[in-house]
């Protein structure tokens, strides 16, 4: 038995994105997190927060002390990524790797070494892909030749999906960071799917407005957030923190200048920063890279 939709329509700015219509839907969705209209954005979070759980009053706690900047003991729970604007963790079900088990053919898998070109900005779009394994970072060049980090995708995640929403061109380049797996689907298989079966439009959709959501989240924190918090929220998205079923892994080798890229500073500030970390006991080396202990989140906790 096919699965309905838990919802029927919602509100996008002035516009009714019809779920019913799920390739359009998705096509809109997928237009608008790459063109980034800011009245869009915000409504869209709100129309997704609303739809998943209703709004609670936070209770103020009188004389909270602020956190310290100094390591402390283990906290007994994992602090969520909700109170640190982490961004929200994807639930079950948004397995991407459940996505791919719909595809029959259509879909190829290969294998790159590290700082492979999966695809180069200005090429044809007609593929999405999705991450096997490894880690694939998202560029963008300017006309100037001033080349900027967009993301660093981890694995199963997809990117490339701006195909579907009739990008004739790749607004970026997609490359390895380290050896990595990436299968790539064919965008007229992933568009037929999306016609035939609505569970799978149903997720798929889900999956790209919690794209949506991480996105709003770091334009936050790059509007507001200085530049020590967000390397320190940087860092904790690349060790996976939040993810209770998953331990913080190691950073792999990143230089300091593609970490300044992505936080908006220079690289003099992010060695400052970094050893400053150290001293403080938040982060340490070894051969294997870097390895982010649970306490940097205090750095991102601080008011």
């Amino acid at each position: 038995m096919k699965r309905e939709c838990a919802y029927s329509s919602f509100e996008l700015g002035k516009t009714v994105v019809n779920i019913k219509e799920p390739q359009a839907a998705v096509g809109a969705i997928i237009g608008i997190i790459w063109q980034g209209p800011a009245q869009y954005t915000f409504g869209f979070r709100g129309a997704l927060m609303a739809a998943k759980r209703p709004v609670v009053a936070k209770k103020k706690i009188a004389g909270r002390k602020r956190a310290s900047l100094r390591p402390t003991a283990p906290p007994q729970g994992v602090v969520s990524p909700a109170e640190i604007d982490l961004g929200p963790e994807q639930p079950a079900v948004l397995d991407p790797s459940f996505l791919l088990t719909k595809f029959n053919g259509g879909k190829t898998r290969h294998q790159y070494q590290a700082n492979a070109i999966i695809f180069a900005q200005g090429e044809t779009a007609d593929a999405v892909f999705y991450i096997e394994s490894g880690k694939v970072k998202i560029t963008v060049l300017s006309k100037q030749g001033r080349e900027a980090v967009v993301a660093i995708l981890p694995k199963a995640s997809f990117f490339g999906e701006g195909s579907l929403a009739g990008q004739p061109l790749r607004m970026a380049t997609a490359s390895t960071v380290e050896p990595s797996i990436i299968v790539r689907v064919e965008k007229r298989t992933i568009a037929d799917q999306l016609h035939r079966e609505p569970e799978f439009a149903e997720r798929f959709l889900a999956y790209v407005l919690s794209r949506d959501i991480r996105m709003e989240a770091d334009l936050v924190d790059h509007l507001f957030n200085s530049s020590e918090k967000r390397l320190a929220r940087l860092l904790l998205l690349l060790a996976n923190f939040g993810h209770e079923s998953r331990p913080l892994p190691i950073v792999a080798n990143m230089s300091q200048e593609t970490l300044a890229e992505m936080i908006g500073t220079t690289r003099s500030r992010v060695s400052y920063f970094l050893n400053r970390f150290r001293d403080l006991g938040f982060i340490d080396y070894d051969s294997g890279g870097m390895h982010v202990h649970s306490s940097l989140v205090s750095v991102v906790l601080h008011d």
